[in-house]
């Protein structure tokens, strides 16, 4: 048994963590929640913070992530967590830094290590192995890191459970798949949404598996050849993250429809068809579509997962008869050919909820680990589900992402239930509470604190730009209400005038009734509280760990309640600074005939 190797965090101390961070957020969430295009209309600064921006860009500067937190039961006399008793606003700037540290997932004492994850399922202790196939040449080194680092995770599951085949569910192009296929010779399966990503995942698996040849017979770089052709097709389809530019003219484009439309809690939640796999190739006129339908003020500053883009995919309630037959034959036929062609890694195309079917997809259905690297929104949740419910699912490993686009069914009334199954909360001890977290703090969850503590600063110019645009839409054009989008006008705008003005023209808006010298007089009145925007979306950042600890710990509850899964942990896979998010949740199965 997993527990007597490693040990195994009880429900009670996952149920005891839930708490602590639910009665710190219910002080400090209305900071995440709180819209940063209405900072100045509504006056955000001064309804939520009692004291200067200095000191609280002093104070967070000054801390630097240095200091121990305190512990969780600690609490002062005369606020709570930094918050006034009476007032609610923030007042102690050292004590909020201390008590959201302190309610950060490395500091709750929930995850196990990776290297004792290891161990337990290895026997004890790690595999020393040459490995023939190297990543660096054909992924970028984000990518890299994560394949090579899930990979060793994976196989030491399907070793441990003594089974060879893995779904990897959002498979995206193919990465992962092809890796553990190649170097640790089991039978993949590659689910994706996305006709055009599993098109890709076969040309790029093929390509793979001519370079892994050429390097297991020459064990040198003598395969030029493969690996420029490698590159090139990874260079088309580019998945560094953005640059700081490209962030700027991102954010834009996101933050349009919460601007123009009012608040974030009044918005229409955005369709539920999320993201299967952490990449896209989608066009670039379906993209900006899907920017716009999902605004936010800070996806440029959003880790380059989030980033990614859903691709557009239908429900399988609507497609027709023969759209459904003809994927099906393409699945089939993909699966003959590719067994054919000798390879270990079928990419198939499917929309996969969590009431999904895996034998309609995969004939040869048998015992099998699912993982799921970077899954969007409700598929890591669908994810978690399918796993308790598939007797043949032996083992998971899921690293989710995107938990903006995350269902919440206590959010409010706006959201409707997708197909009757929500993405968060998923536990029923968070059910009973009926806890709402709300779409903008699940959008600052995916904000990369580790990041920005080493200098990756946020654009607040452009933040503050847009904020003070929709100041002027309200005063001079009725807060009006259009389905015109201001996107990326930031990064061809000149000047704050010439902002407005490009603005205003894409709005559909007369621009000339607005003299230069009124648009000036609003930059120079507000410039002087531009430090308050930056203050503020620095707390929003201090927070976004602990909001992402609650969502995980939901997830890791979940498994811990399920009575067929016999061991569950937190796991920090990745390097946080090449890929913030890090964490898997994995479980294992009560295993009949385990030689363990």
């Amino acid at each position: 048994m997993l527990s007597s190797l490693i040990g195994d965090i009880s429900i009670e101390t996952v149920r005891n963590k839930l708490d602590a961070i639910q009665r710190f957020l219910s002080a400090s969430l209305r900071i995440s929640n709180a819209h940063t295009v209405d900072f100045y209309t509504e006056d955000v600064w001064n309804e939520f913070v009692a004291v200067p921006p200095e000191s609280v860009l002093a104070v967070i500067t000054g801390c630097n992530q240095q200091t121990a937190p305190v512990p969780v039961e600690e609490e002062s006399s005369l606020c709570f967590c930094g918050f006034g008793d009476d007032s609610l606003k923030l007042v102690d700037v050292a004590s909020f830094l201390q008590a959201a540290k302190a309610h950060s997932l490395p500091h709750l004492q929930v995850c196990t290590s990776l290297e004792d994850l290891l161990q337990g399922l290895q026997g004890g202790g790690r595999e020393s192995t040459d490995k023939a196939l190297g990543t660096d040449d054909f992924m970028n080194d984000k990518k890299s890191h994560e394949v090579k680092v899930m990979s060793e995770l994976v196989a030491s599951l399907a070793k441990y459970c003594n089974i060879q085949q893995v779904i990897d569910l959002g498979s995206g192009k193919g990465y992962l798949c092809s890796f553990l296929s190649m170097e640790y010779s089991l039978k993949v399966y590659g689910i994706d949404s996305s006709s055009t990503n599993t098109h890709g995942a076969n040309e790029r698996n093929r390509k793979l598996k001519r370079y892994s040849k050429a390097y297991q017979r020459t064990r040198e770089p003598m395969i030029q050849e493969t690996v420029s052709e490698i590159q090139e097709d990874h260079s088309s389809m580019n998945e560094a993250g953005l640059t700081p530019s490209e962030k700027v003219q991102e954010l834009l484009v996101l933050m349009d429809k919460a601007a123009l439309d009012g608040p974030a809690s009044s918005l229409d939640s955005p369709e539920h068809t999320v993201k299967v796999g952490g990449e896209n190739i989608t066009g670039a006129q379906s993209e900006t579509e899907d920017l716009e339908a999902d605004g936010s003020p800070f996806f440029g500053i959003l880790s380059s997962e989030v980033v990614e883009l859903p691709t557009p995919r239908k429900n399988p309630a609507e497609l027709s008869s023969e759209e459904k037959e003809r994927r099906k034959q393409e699945n089939l036929k993909r699966k003959s050919k590719t067994r054919s062609d000798s390879s270990l890694y079928s990419p198939l195309t499917s929309y996969v909820t969590a009431k999904t079917e895996l034998q309609e997809i995969i004939s040869d259905m048998e015992d099998s680990v699912m993982v799921g690297l970077h899954t969007c929104g409700d598929l890591a949740s669908s994810t978690l589900r399918i796993f308790t419910a598939k007797p043949e699912l032996k083992a998971v490993c899921s690293v989710g992402c995107c938990y903006h686009l995350l269902s919440e069914e206590f959010d409010c009334p706006r959201q409707e239930s997708p197909n009757g199954i929500w993405g968060f909360p998923m536990s029923q001890y968070m059910k009973q509470q009926k806890w709402n977290c709300g779409r903008n703090a699940r959008m600052s969850a995916c904000l990369a604190l580790e990041r920005v503590a080493v200098g990756q600063g946020l654009p607040t110019q452009s933040l503050f730009y847009r904020a003070v645009l929709h100041v002027i839409l309200k005063e001079h054009y009725g807060a009006i209400k259009s389905e015109k989008r201001v996107g990326n006008v930031y990064s061809k705008a000149a000047s704050f005038v010439d902002y407005i003005r490009k603005a205003l023209k894409k709005l559909g808006l007369d621009e000339s009734k607005l003299p230069d010298s009124l648009i000036q007089d609003y930059y120079d009145k507000y410039k002087p509280r531009m430090n308050e925007m930056e203050a503020f979306n620095m707390l929003k950042v201090v927070l976004a760990p602990c909001i992402e600890g609650l969502i995980l710990l939901d997830r890791l509850c979940y498994l811990k309640e399920q009575e067929n899964t016999s061991w569950s942990t937190l796991v920090k896979l990745f390097d946080p600074l090449k890929s913030p998010r890090c964490y898997a949740v994995v479980g294992v199965k009560r295993l009949l005939n385990s030689i363990h």
